[in-house]
Formats: C-alpha cells, sequence, structure tokens
C-alpha cells in the first residue's frame, strides 16, 4: 500500500518555499516594468519628434521639387542646399528622389556618386508614406518616407527618405537600467542563493534520474537512483528504480527474439523480404539480395514491387487484396546460365485489431526445377514425335500391304524394306532412350580398365577409313596424334559408343571429298582427343545446345540421314560418367571441331612390366 507523504516533506512544500522567495525579488521585477515603459515613452517621443521634422522638409522640398521655371539643374542645387541645412546629428541621410525613381540629392557627402542614377532602395519605389526601424551595421535606425506632392496637392512628385539615429535613446535608456539592474542584481544574487540550496533538494533526485536515464538509453542498467527521502521524488526514484530492472528484462528479451530471428533469415535459403503497408522494403536477408542481385542498403527504402520488377503488372493494393504465388522470371538473357525464375509467395502482416501493417514475401529459386518440368515436356513432346513418324509411315505402308500391295512383287519387298528399317529405327531410339535412363539414375555401370588410347582410337578410325573405301562419298582422315603411348582408365565399349557417334557426325555433314583431322594429345592431368571436320558447321545460336536430348540443327536433314538425336547426349553422359568433359567448337559455313577430355595421370613405363 502506498504510503501518505507528510506536507513538510512533500515536493508541494518545497516549492511553495521557493514561490515566496521568488515572489520577493518580484518586487524587483516592476523596475523592469519601469524601463519599458521608460523606453517606449522615450522612442515615441524621438519617432514622433523625426516625423513631425520629415513632414516640415516635405512641405519646404514641395517647392522647389514642384517648379516648372527653374531647369533640373538648379532644381538639384536648391535641394542640395536645404539638405544640408536641414541636416542635424541625428539625421544619418537624407535622400530625395523624384517620380521616376532618380535620385535628386542626399545629404551624405559619402553617397554624392548617386545623384542623378536610379534609386537602389526597393522601399522607394512605391512613393508612399513608410515608417520602420531597422538595423544597419549593428545598429538600430529609424526610416520615415514620405511622398512629395506638389504645390497644389494634387499628384505626387518625389519622395523623401530620412535615416535617423535612434541608437543614442536606447543607449540612454541602457543606461539608466544599468543602474537599476545593478540595484537589482544585489537582491538577486542573495534571493539565488537561497533559492539554489532549497532547490538542490528537488533537482538532484531529478538529475540523477536523468543520468540513469542516459544510462539506459545506452543500453547500461547496472545503475541505481539513489533515494534521498520519503517524499514523491523518493518514491518515484524508487519506482525509477524497478522500471529500469523491468526495461533490462523486456530488452534482454527482445534482444534474444531478435539474435534469433536475424540469425535465421540469415540462414534461410529462401530470400525473404518485408515492407511496410505503404510497400517500402524495411527487411531484406541475404538470401534475398544474392537472388535479386542487389545490395541491402539500396533495397531499404526501396519500393517493393521495383525491387521485384513487378510495378508494370501489380499493385500494392493488389498484392494486398490477393496475396497469391508469383512466379517471377528474373533472367538475364536468353541463355541457359543467366536464366532464373524465382517462386514468390506474399503474407500480409496485421495487428490484433486486424489493421494490415505491412507485407512480406518469401522468394526461393525454382530455375532448376522449371528447368527439369520445361525438359521434362520437351523430351515427352520430342519422343512421341521421333516415334509418331516411324510408326505412321509404318501404319501407311502395312495398310497398303494389307490392301493387297503384298501381291504385287514390285513394290511388296519395298515395302517391307521400309517397315524394317523404320523399325530398327526405333528400336535404336528406344535402345538410346534405356541408355540415358540409366545413366540418369545411375544403374549404368561402367567396366573400367587401362586401356592404351592411342591404340582404341586407331581401331575405330581404321573401321572408317574400310567405310571410306566401300562408300560412294569420298573424304580423308588425317590422323595428328602424340608419339608416346597414353594408358587410360575408361570402358572401351562405352568410349567407342561416343567416338563412332561423333565420327558418323563428321562423315554425315562434311562434303564429298572433305578431309576429317583426328588429334591426340596430352596435358599434365588429361588427354584431348578432338575431331575436326569442313562440314556445315553449327550457328552460334545451337552450340550450347548441340547435346541436348533431340535437339537438332537442321531437324529435316538429321531426320531424313536416320539420326535420333540422341547420340550427342549420350556422348556427353558417358564422357561425364569418366570425369572428363565434351564439348564444341564450330563456325557456320567453316565446320566443327569436338573436344573429348578424359583424366590422366601418367605412368612410368617400368610400371607395366
Amino acid at each position: 500500500m502506498r504510503k501518505k507523504v507528510n506536507f513538510f516533506q512533500s515536493v508541494n512544500f518545497k516549492i511553495a518555499i521557493s514561490f515566496i522567495l521568488l515572489l520577493l525579488i518580484a518586487i524587483q521585477i516592476i523596475g523592469g516594468y519601469f524601463i519599458r515603459e521608460l523606453e517606449t515613452t522615450t522612442i515615441n517621443d524621438y519617432k514622433n519628434n523625426v516625423d513631425r521634422q520629415v513632414t516640415q522638409l516635405v512641405n519646404v522640398l514641395s517647392s522647389p521639387m514642384g517648379s516648372e521655371d527653374k531647369e533640373r539643374a538648379e532644381i538639384d542645387a536648391d535641394l542640395k542646399r536645404l539638405l544640408s541645412s536641414y541636416s542635424n546629428s541625428e539625421f544619418l541621410e537624407v535622400r530625395v528622389i523624384d517620380d521616376k525613381g532618380i535620385v535628386r540629392a542626399t545629404s551624405d557627402l559619402n553617397l554624392q556618386g548617386v545623384v542623378g542614377k536610379k534609386n537602389e532602395y526597393a522601399d522607394l519605389n512605391n512613393l508612399t508614406s513608410n515608417k520602420y526601424a531597422a538595423v544597419e551595421g549593428g545598429k538600430r535606425v529609424y526610416i520615415n518616407i514620405q511622398p512629395i506632392y506638389s504645390p497644389t496637392g494634387d499628384s505626387v512628385i518625389g519622395a523623401v527618405f530620412v535615416k535617423s539615429n535612434i541608437e543614442n535613446k536606447y543607449e540612454e535608456v541602457t543606461n539608466i537600467a544599468r543602474i537599476f539592474l545593478t540595484a537589482s542584481l544585489i537582491a538577486g544574487i542573495i534571493s539565488i542563493i537561497v533559492t539554489l540550496l532549497i532547490s538542490r533538494s528537488i533537482t538532484q533526485p531529478i538529475g540523477e534520474m536523468k543520468e540513469q536515464a542516459l544510462r539506459i538509453a545506452r543500453g547500461d542498467y547496472s545503475g541505481k537512483v539513489k533515494v534521498y527521502g520519503k517524499d514523491e521524488l523518493g518514491q518515484l526514484a524508487e519506482t525509477f528504480n524497478q522500471l529500469s530492472e523491468r526495461v533490462e528484462e523486456a530488452q534482454e528479451t527482445m534482444e534474444s527474439e531478435r539474435n534469433r530471428l536475424d540469425s535465421v533469415l540469415t540462414h534461410m535459403t529462401d530470400g525473404v523480404v518485408a515492407a511496410d503497408r505503404r510497400g517500402k522494403v524495411i527487411t531484406i536477408n541475404e538470401m534475398a539480395t544474392s537472388l535479386l542481385n542487389v545490395k541491402a542498403e539500396e533495397a531499404i527504402g526501396m519500393s517493393l514491387l521495383e525491387l521485384l520488377d513487378i510495378d508494370q503488372e501489380y499493385t500494392l493494393r493488389k498484392l494486398l487484396e490477393e496475396p497469391d504465388e508469383l512466379l517471377i522470371d528474373r533472367s538475364q538473357s536468353a541463355e541457359e546460365a543467366d536464366q532464373m525464375i524465382l517462386k514468390v509467395d506474399f503474407a500480409m502482416i496485421r495487428r490484433e485489431s486486424g489493421f494490415i501493417t505491412g507485407l512480406v514475401c518469401v522468394m526461393h529459386d525454382v530455375t532448376e526445377q522449371e528447368k527439369n518440368e520445361r525438359e521434362r515436356r520437351d523430351f515427352v513432346s520430342n519422343v512421341s514425335h521421333e516415334l509418331r513418324t516411324p510408326l505412321t509411315s509404318m501404319r501407311s505402308y502395312i495398310e497398303a500391304l494389307n490392301e493387297g500391295a503384298w501381291q504385287n512383287p514390285e513394290v511388296a519387298p519395298d515395302f517391307l524394306r521400309v517397315t524394317l528399317e523404320e523399325t530398327d529405327r526405333m528400336i535404336r531410339m528406344i535402345n538410346d532412350l534405356l541408355n540415358l535412363s540409366r545413366m540418369d539414375s545411375g544403374n549404368s555401370e561402367l567396366q573400367l580398365e587401362y586401356v592404351n588410347f592411342n591404340e582404341l582410337i586407331n581401331f575405330v578410325l581404321d573401321r572408317f577409313d574400310m567405310m571410306v573405301e566401300s562408300s560412294n562419298k569420298k573424304f580423308t582422315i588425317r590422323r595428328e596424334f602424340t608419339k608416346r603411348d597414353l594408358w587410360v582408365e575408361l570402358d572401351p565399349d562405352k568410349i567407342i559408343q561416343v567416338l563412332d557417334n561423333i565420327m558418323n557426325n563428321a562423315i554425315k555433314y562434311s562434303p564429298d571429298g572433305g578431309e576429317i583431322i583426328c588429334r591426340l594429345l596430352e596435358t599434365h592431368s588429361n588427354v584431348v582427343f578432338s575431331i575436326t571436320d569442313n562440314g556445315l558447321g553449327i550457328p552460334k545460336k545451337d552450340v550450347s545446345k548441340v547435346f541436348e536430348r533431340f535437339y537438332r540443327v537442321d531437324k529435316a536433314r538429321a531426320r531424313a540421314q536416320g539420326g535420333t538425336g540422341l547420340g550427342l547426349a549420350i556422348s556427353r553422359e558417358v564422357i561425364k560418367a569418366h570425369n572428363g568433359s565434351i564439348w564444341v567448337e564450330s563456325t557456320e559455313g567453316q565446320g566443327s571441331t569436338f573436344y573429348i577430355s578424359l583424366p590422366y595421370e601418367p605412368y612410368e613405363e617400368v610400371w607395366w612390366e
């Protein structure tokens, strides 16, 4: 239960004593009102006096200014004479201008150069009455501007500008105030000492609480506020200490939660971006910056729609009303290496009241999944197409045979031959697909053995040399091999299949009489075999795709030559299984070069003895 504070210990009592003392000092403040009235009266009297003199001057100047009998020079001389006779110590400058804004005369000897020139004082341009105080050179002046009327009083023919020194009057008032201030200061010092002694008991606890509050703001909760008494300030100090403990506990809990959240966000495999209700990004994790290729400091404060590059298709309201899943294409180009597809899920941040305070989007890279799905669809489409073509052809010939063509000895053998060829083509395709399937699933085991790679390649090329002799198409196969025997650990059957695929392609697409160059060399850790033809070549846009399944640069030509479109795909998988690499370099119209690189570790001849 809260204890009642004794009146004589309360802050109210202490403040009352302080006010009583201040009331005694307030008597001195009465003098301040006296000084204020003195200043007001002195300044007003001075201004009224100046105004009267300016009015007289205007009346005097109206005659020469409105004279039509005198030349301009005579009028200016009269004006100068009048101003010199009218000047006194209080007037700093008296200037006369005509209705065209030309300075006709000035009392300041240092400013005679402005006579006859356009007036530079903007406040003189309207030729109307104006009075105001200003500060020039750190001193106060009084400005009085009065229009000059013609002698008949029916028109304004100019204006007079009078700048007077009002600072002297302020100094007189200041001197009187200084005398009064001296007497008041003595009384004030005594009152201040008494007030400080009493207010110290109030301000010291408040000061300590302020210091403790500053320490808390810096994160230091170790200090405590000293309790000096049992008054309201003492109870406030005790409450403040309790508050400090609660704040420390809450801060530790928040810090722990924040660190946990930061750790979760940092190590998430998905990108996370949070935005406020205006759509401005307030939080982004490292994965999101990596996926979006942006720096965190650049993303903070940026529009979420612009960050995701969907501001043309979506609005923030639409995302808030329908926070559905999106697929965003962040591909830099059509090249496969630069493609990126992000799957983005949105969720609203709501308070308990239902008020929407922001939006969170979670994104993850689905490029590989989309690529696999696209390849699956393409694969099914290609397989269907490749099987449908021979089946359609076979159906046509079989229907013809069924309708009686089998009785015709001239066409029946050709029909049966084509049907057999198409059947063989489908069997080859299915065998290739089965091989690829086994390779993809990892069920295709290599029968590795150390083989003289030079002899293996020569064995394959010798067979093709025999094909050259027995075929109508003439071409030469030139061999450029290293002199050293290269023993490589490989599966001979599968490597022969790869070499057959590439050599067959080189022969198919080489012109009659062309030359195929086969080179074999070694590096410090690989053997490299290349096959160069001078055939049609491969367009630049197709070079990176020739190892894809069913991909043909010239589909019509390849299909007419009996290819399945799987040879290079199988070759790539075989070489990959050997931890090697296969690639092609080609210029359209100039031929192609296929390279096969296999890991190689040279052995001394003694090892084989």
